[in-house]
């Protein structure tokens, strides 16, 4: 058993993986902040469904995400082509309501950790609040 000291980069690292060898379905430990995180991307379109499920173990659960893919089946790609983490354990980026980054001109997403819950840049500059930005998706 490996100890992963940033859930986050490895949740993206996993999804980034699946997405370029073609695969559907991403599964990884559980915890608030990815299904929060998941939540935001099948809101957004880039994912079809995920859903928390109980794992092998007692008290374990898993996050099961399925990718979104467009095209024809030879020729398919997924939705999700780029994933970046912005705020990492040992160096925090944060964002004045003023200064939340638009990702890609605003086809991606910026999601954030503020203090009224996990949510897109986009609803954190309407709601006029600002917070830590956990990564970028496009």
């Amino acid at each position: 058993m490996s100890v992963v000291t940033d859930p986050i980069a490895d949740m993206l690292t996993r999804i980034r993986n699946v997405a370029i060898s073609n695969g559907t379905l991403v599964s990884m430990p559980s915890s608030k902040i990815k299904a929060e995180i998941a939540r935001i991307l099948t809101e957004e379109g880039y994912f079809e469904s995920y859903d928390v499920v109980n794992g092998s173990l007692p008290h374990q659960q898993v996050l099961r995400m399925r990718l979104k893919y467009i095209g024809e089946r030879r020729h398919r790609r997924p939705l999700i082509t780029g994933l970046e983490r912005v705020s990492r354990p040992g160096c925090r980026v944060y964002a004045k309501k003023t200064d939340i980054p638009w990702v890609l001109s605003g086809i991606g997403v910026a999601i954030m950790s503020t203090p009224k819950g996990v949510m897109t840049g986009q609803r954190a500059r309407k709601m006029g609040v600002g917070g830590e930005i956990l990564c970028k998706v496009w």
